[in-house]
C-alpha cells in the first residue's frame, strides 16, 4: 500500500468480456484518467458491490475472486446484460452468480446459488471449491468455467446459458508442474495466439511450493481443454518485492500483453503490472497498476481483478479488503 500514489486503476480494451455485482455502500466520484504503467488509465474507487453478509448464500462469511461477462450479445434471453461469478473460498465454497443491466449495479443473486458445488457425482467430492473464471468460447458457443476445488486440481465445465453447467475433465493439477509443488490454481484463461506454439489459448494461475512462496505461472493450449505449462514461473515473487502474488489476468493493449496480478498484503496489497509480450517473452516489470487504499473497504489490499467495459466506460471488479475478510467493489476509468 502506497497512500502518497493516486490509486492505479486500468483500462481493458473495448468489446472485452464484462460483468457486474450488487451495489452496497456509497459511490466515490470518478476523478479523471491518468497515465498508469503501460498507457493504461488509472481507474478510482467507486463503490462496494458485494459484501458475503447481504448474500442468501453465505455458507462461511466470505466471498472472493470476482469474474465478470456480458452476455447479452450471447444470449436470447439472459438474466441480465451482466454476469458476475464469484465464490466463497473455505469449506464448502460454492460457484455463485448474480447479474445486472449495468457494471455498476445493482445486481441480483441467483436464487439457486450455488450453480457449481464442491460435491458433483460421479466427478468429483472435494472439500471446497473455489475461484471462478469464465470464458466465451466462440468456436463452441458456449460458456467455459475454470474453477479449482481442492487447491491442488483446476477443472472445466462448460454451459450454454452461463447457469446450468456440464462438467468436463481436470485442466491442471500439481502433477503437471515440478516435484514439491502444492498449489495450482486462481487460474484465469485467455483467448490469446501463440503461433509458434500451436495455441490459441493462455492461462495464468498462481503456484505455491515447499518454499511456501507464490509465484504466478503460465500456460498455452491450443483448444482450452488439453494444456502445456511451462515449468518455470512466469513472474516470481521476489522478482517484485513480495511474499506472495497471486490473482493474474491478461491484459492487451498497443500491440502488447500484460499481466496484472496482486501482492500479499504484507509486501503493500497493491495490484501490479508486468509486460510480458505478445509472445510471453519479456519480463518488464511496470510497478505498482493500482494502489490499495488504507481506507475501507480495501484497508490495504485490493487483489484478483476482473475487468470489463459498458458504455465504452472501462470497470475493474476485484477483491477489497483482508483475504477472507473482504468484500467485492467496482472501480472506474
Amino acid at each position: 500500500m502506497h497512500e502518497h500514489h493516486l490509486d492505479r486503476r486500468l483500462f481493458l480494451r473495448a468489446g472485452a468480456a464484462t460483468g457486474a455485482a450488487l451495489t452496497v455502500g456509497t459511490a466515490v466520484g470518478a476523478q479523471p484518467a491518468a497515465a498508469a504503467p503501460g498507457g493504461f488509465p488509472d481507474y478510482t474507487y467507486v463503490r462496494t458491490l458485494l459484501t458475503a453478509s447481504q448474500l442468501k448464500y453465505n455458507p462461511t462469511g466470505e466471498i472472493i475472486f470476482p469474474c465478470v461477462r456480458g452476455v447479452y450479445d450471447k444470449l436470447g434471453s439472459p438474466l441480465g446484460r451482466y454476469y458476475l461469478y464469484y465464490a466463497p473460498h473455505d469449506a464448502p465454497g460454492g460457484i455463485c452468480l448474480a447479474y445486472g443491466n449495468s457494471l455498476a449495479g445493482p445486481f441480483t443473486e441467483y436464487p439457486s446459488n450455488p450453480i457449481v458445488s464442491n460435491k458433483w457425482s460421479p466427478h468429483y467430492s472435494v472439500t471446497h471449491v473455489s475461484s471462478p473464471h469464465v470464458l466465451w468460447n466462440q468456436e463452441a458457443r458456449e460458456f467455459w468455467l475454470y474453477f479449482h476445488g481442492e487447491n491442488t486440481t483446476t477443472r472445466l465445465a462448460r454451459s450454454a446459458d452461463g447457469v446450468h453447467f456440464t462438467y468436463d475433465k481436470v485442466v491442471l493439477s500439481t502433477s503437471m508442474l515440478p516435484a514439491g509443488t502444492k498449489e495450482t490454481s486462481y487460474a484465469r484463461v485467455f483467448r490469446h495466439d501463440l503461433p509458434s506454439r500451436g495455441a490459441h489459448y493462455v492461462m495464468v494461475f498462481m503456484l505455491n511450493n515447499t518454499t511456501n512462496h507464490r509465484d504466478i505461472h503460465w500456460g498455452w493450449s491450443a483448444d482450452g481443454r488439453s494444456w502445456t505449462y511451462d515449468q518455470q514461473p512466469l513472474i516470481r515473487h521476489g522478482d517484485v518485492g513480495a511474499v506472495n502474488v497471486g490473482g493474474p489476468h491478461l491484459l492487451h493493449r498497443n500491440n502488447s500483453t500484460y499481466v496484472v496480478y496482486n501482492k500479499d498484503k504484507g509486501s503493500g496489497g497493491d495490484i501490479m503490472i508486468t509486460e510480458v509480450g505478445n509472445d510471453f517473452s519479456k519480463r518488464n516489470h511496470l510497478g505498482v497498476f493500482y494502489n490499495s487504499r488504507s481506507a475501507a473497504p480495501e484497508n490495504g489490499r485490493a487483489a484478483a481483478p476482473s475487468f470489463g467495459t459498458d458504455g465504452g466506460v472501462p470497470y475493474m471488479i476485484y477483491e477489497a479488503g483482508e483475504r477472507l475478510a473482504g468484500a467485492i467493489a467496482v472501480a472506474r476509468g
